[in-house]
């Protein structure tokens, strides 16, 4: 999975992105207060992209 940052963007950027990497990876679902938290943390962080490889 490759993961970008925004310049001076913090750990939650990179928390955020991991996180729904690994959930569309897997294909595992996010509970409803999960999937609020990372949408929130998603908005801080619009030069982040998620980028993943489904599992085997």
């Amino acid at each position: 999975m490759t993961r970008s940052r925004r310049s001076g963007g913090s750990y939650h950027c990179t928390y955020a992105a991991t996180s729904v990497g690994t959930k569309l990876r897997w294909s595992l679902a996010a509970h409803e207060a999960e999937r609020q938290a990372l949408l929130g943390l998603a908005e801080d962080c619009p030069a982040t992209s998620v980028v993943y490889e489904t599992a085997p």
